[in-house]
């Protein structure tokens, strides 16, 4: 074989040895989006089909009817809604500013009190609220919001405090001012961190929320204490599917937004 057969010939072979370009991965997949929709969809299907076909005395009908389920259900998605703006608007400043200079000196004594107000019984919280502010839905919101802060705020500066101190020291030394090392540098390298305490914060909400109805908030809690203390199951189930298929409808949710908000130089 002369040395051009070797030269036409070898081409070919390099070029299917070459391993084939890598793949980025998917941010979201057909999956991730469709599966536990689908679930929850069959859950409440198969609620409501129980429903259809059990015996409901005058006492469950009376507390089903009315439009009392889809008000508890709003009065809870508010409640949630709610408090999870007000811990974003308190946890996340609050945590930014605990890293900054002298301040941080303060970290410590902040972080006891967020320790303290999510190691206390969420009800024993709620009753404290409630002799302090009152029966109604402000002892409510202010008891889940106090049990929902530390997440978020111990995720805000643990990922402040992680970023590359060499990172910064470059940005700083292309001249940019501190406000902009935080927004442009500083935060987006945080993202991935401060959005696992919100994902996390939103489900809690979501669980004490429940517990309202003990302060005169309303919400799904409702139908969970009229179910126990009436001794109706169907009501009972009924409050009790509505709250988990909320949680995770909102953890889902939380999930596609932690992959989208995620700067893409830091997908894994």
């Amino acid at each position: 074989m002369s040395a051009t057969e070797v030269e036409e010939t070898s081409v070919p072979l390099e070029e299917a040895a070459a391993p084939p370009p890598e793949r980025r991965p998917t941010r979201l997949t057909w999956r991730k989006l469709t599966f536990l929709p689908v679930a929850l969809i069959a859950v409440l299907l198969a609620t409501w089909l129980w429903f259809q076909q059990a015996d409901l005395d005058a006492l469950t009908r009376d507390a089903l009817s009315g439009g009392q389920v889809s008000k508890a259900l709003w009065q809870h998605i508010q409640l949630t809604v709610l408090s999870t703006f007000f811990v974003l608007g308190i946890a996340i400043p609050l945590g930014i500013l605990l890293t900054r200079g002298a301040v941080s000196r303060a970290t410590p004594v902040v972080m006891a009190f967020a320790n303290t107000g999510q190691a206390t019984p969420a009800i024993g919280l709620l009753a404290l609220l409630v002799v302090w502010l009152g029966i109604g839905r402000r002892a409510a919101l202010t008891g889940i919001i106090v049990y929902a802060v530390l997440p978020v705020l111990s995720h805000t500066i643990t990922g402040l405090k992680a970023n590359d101190p060499t990172l910064l020291e470059a940005a700083r030394g292309i001249g940019m001012s501190p406000w902009g090392v935080l927004a442009r540098v500083e935060l987006p390298l945080a993202v991935p961190l401060i959005l696992a305490g919100v994902r996390t914060a939103l489900v809690l909400n979501v669980g004490t929320a429940t517990l309202a109805v003990f302060g005169g908030g309303g919400g799904l809690g409702v139908l969970i204490t009229t179910g126990i203390t009436n001794q109706r199951m169907p009501v009972l189930v009924l409050g009790s599917v509505l709250t988990v298929v909320l949680a995770l409808l909102v953890d889902w949710l939380a999930s596609i937004a932690e992959l989208l908000l995620r700067p893409r130089g830091l997908r894994p």
